[in-house]
């Protein structure tokens, strides 16, 4: 355990370093915070923190930096903090997203651009996974004689469409009735549920009998495939701004993380049923393209159940209190409006 003299010296060290990339030295810390330590002290207290694994120093005779462990030190303080500024980042969200409620996909893509304006660093949604997804009506029209568009309308507002191959017999009389069939039959369920009970419906003889429902099932079976939700990423451009990507290689890391949409998809899919903000630093991450990273993240809600993800990716040296508020305050406002 750090002594309260301690934590004093490893957060001054911190939010220096975040403010501006470089070693601190004793004698910056002495001259912006006021502790009434002389530099002496102060560089022996950095000294214990290094051999604690909180600092570390670069380079022989420079300052000293932030190690993961230091950074989840102090990112572990912050929660009494964080309501701070949520409260004024609520409005701006409330300004921002109000002619949006009637589009979740337009809302989400703006999300991570919002994301990204308000912390500097990339700004990522992604859209609920279609599997927990409730089910508000189907509609199924004839595309051409051997194909039928799908269209989807869920009840979180999200609409999917989809092509698949049709029996060219079948009229677009006979598809209103299996659309009625099964808005009546599955309507208000999730779309995980729905494909259990296909399942399920396609065991009993009596239904494969009905030429018209086991049609039915089979166009379900299609329409029911589930695929993880759509992701929104923005704010590439804010980043490599920043001194932490004057280096091609950490730039490479980065582009090839985002490209490969699989891996951040993986990577939110490992919190999705976390509560609250969770902040991953560094080597915290499973993933070996994000080990050089943070990112702080956090999951949205529609009647109680986590359906959606958002998190802001930055360098490890990102300002943490600004980051979690963003994260935290648009979670909650995207949950009250889905609520």
């Amino acid at each position: 355990m750090l002594n309260e003299r301690s934590k004093k010296v490893l957060y001054a060290v911190i939010q220096c370093y975040i403010n501006s990339p470089g070693p601190v030295g004793s004698r910056v810390v002495t001259k912006k915070y006021h502790f009434g330590l002389s530099p002496a002290t102060i560089r022996n207290i950095m000294s214990d923190l290094e051999e604690m694994g909180y600092l570390r120093q670069p380079h022989t005779s420079a300052g000293r930096i932030p190690t993961d462990s230091g950074y989840r030190f102090y990112v572990d303080s912050l929660s009494a903090e964080r309501q701070l500024i949520n409260n004024t980042l609520m409005g701006e969200l409330n300004k921002k997203f109000e002619l949006l409620k009637k589009d979740i996909n337009s809302f989400l893509d703006q999300s991570s651009k919002m994301l990204s304006e308000l912390s500097h660093y990339i700004g990522i949604t992604m859209s609920p996974n279609s599997s927990i997804t409730t089910l508000h009506k189907i509609e199924l029209l004839k595309y051409r004689d051997n194909q039928l568009a799908i269209i989807l309308f869920t009840d979180e507002g999200i609409i999917k469409n989809k092509i698949v191959p049709v029996d060219p017999e079948i009229s677009q009389r006979e598809l209103n009735r299996i659309a009625e069939y099964i808005n009546s039959r599955f309507k208000g369920q999730s779309l995980d549920e729905i494909k259990k009970l296909i399942l399920k419906e396609m065991t009993k003889e009596r239904v494969l009998c009905d030429s018209l429902i086991s049609e039915a099932i089979r166009i379900c079976r299609n329409a029911f495939s589930t695929d993880p939700g759509n992701i929104y990423i923005s704010g590439l451009s804010e980043v490599l701004r920043l001194p932490d990507f004057c280096d091609i290689n950490r730039i490479r890391e980065l582009l090839q993380a985002l490209e490969a949409k699989h891996i951040i998809i993986n990577l939110l899919d490992n919190i999705a049923d976390s509560e609250g903000t969770q902040v991953l630093i560094g080597a915290e991450n499973v993933l070996d393209e994000m080990k050089q990273f943070s990112l702080v993240a956090a999951t949205y809600k529609e009647g109680g159940r986590p359906i959606g993800t958002i998190a802001i990716i930055g360098p490890k040296r990102m300002n943490y209190l600004e980051a979690i508020s963003i994260v935290d305050s648009t979670a909650q406002f995207i949950t009250k409006l889905l609520s």
